[in-house]
């Protein structure tokens, strides 16, 4: 009798979750086979479900944010990875390696990224199979459960952070505290930035300075953030995750001479920001798409040396439909994780 494993497909674009036996395969040449431990739901995985995202072919295993360990090596895979490896895989899940992005070395914009649940199932499963191009090594200090949401927003937020030019004591914001900013700000603190957390309503300067802003400031109060900003010295980068352009565009003016926004938040509507907010002041804006599996090993292991996971809501894969609603309603208010049952 062949092995199985179970997993969370959906039949049609749109469509609801059903759990399926399906039969275990072989990884090919230079892949592996991961026994998934935890996979983290991602708003952008309804790019997936809901067959937004070209190319897609249904049913369909989403899931970007997978940790587990190998269990099975195919074919030239190197000696560096063996079976038992604690490993993570994230929105990058792997790069062609012959476009002209990726012999520039910039992997993470590959012409053809290979993202799991989009380029071959994901990780709502108990099982996947991935090129090893895209595994990360977890370390000994994070848990499955914890390292899986650090492999698309941990490192989206550490790699923006990083690659911005904000060094140690400049003014840096996280505009929006969920899901990627909750951890934006640790990351802020933690590289030594006067961090600045903005969100919607007063009630969240408590969780603001729980996560260990120095400041906070309620982009519905009657002073606008710009000019919040403006009086704490103006922002070196603000990293933008509220996926709202309207937000998104107000702190433009917040920002310092040569100051650079860093868009995250994903939205489809345009920015009101005219050319004389950026010139006049010499401001950069930039999109920022997560990073490739070298950073999501570099967010881990800087993760588990300053102590910071994310803040998690886990339920079992058969209850797949409800976390799922759960993460995209905003009724889950950081990440949503699902474990084995």
């Amino acid at each position: 009798m062949s092995e199985t494993y179970r997993a969370a497909q959906v039949g049609v674009a749109g469509g609801p979750f059903e759990i399926v036996e399906r039969e275990v395969l072989r990884p090919g040449r230079g892949h592996v086979r991961v026994s998934v431990e935890a996979c983290g739901i991602c708003h952008s995985d309804a790019g997936m479900v809901n067959g937004v995202f070209p190319g897609l072919t249904f049913p369909l295993v989403a899931g970007h944010e997978i940790a587990g360990r190998i269990a099975e090596v195919g074919e030239g895979v190197h000696s560096g990875w063996q079976v038992g490896d604690r490993v993570a895989v994230g929105w990058f899940g792997g790069s062609c390696g012959h476009c002209t992005p990726c012999r520039q070395g910039d992997f993470i914009v590959c012409d053809n990224l290979k993202v799991p649940g989009w380029a071959y199932d994901g990780g709502y499963a108990e099982s996947a199979i991935v090129p090893v191009d895209a595994l990360a090594r977890i370390p000994d200090g994070l848990s499955a459960v914890d390292a899986a949401p650090l492999a698309c927003a941990g490192v989206t937020m550490f790699d923006g952070l990083r690659r911005s030019p904000a060094r140690p004591g400049d003014l840096v914001a996280v505009l929006g505290i969920g899901g990627l900013g909750h951890l934006g700000v640790r990351y802020a603190v933690a590289m030594g930035f006067e961090t600045v957390a903005i969100a919607r309503g007063k009630e969240k300067a408590e969780l603001a300075e729980h996560l260990g802003a120095h400041h906070y400031i309620d982009s519905t109060a009657a002073t606008p953030v710009a000019e919040a900003l403006q009086a704490l010295g103006g922002a070196k980068v603000v990293m933008a995750t509220a996926a709202s352009s309207e937000a998104i565009a107000a702190t433009v003016d917040g920002m310092a001479p040569r100051g650079e926004l860093v868009a995250i938040g994903a939205t489809f509507e345009p920015m009101g920001i005219n050319p004389l907010q950026l010139l006049l002041r010499g401001r950069v804006v930039r999109g920022h798409p997560s990073g490739t599996s070298r950073s999501v090993q570099d967010t881990m292991e800087f993760s588990a040396r300053h102590g910071i996971t994310p803040m998690n809501e886990v339920m079992p894969l058969s209850r797949i439909n409800e976390a799922y609603q759960r993460m995209m309603s905003g009724a889950a208010r950081f990440r949503m994780v699902l474990t084995r049952d």
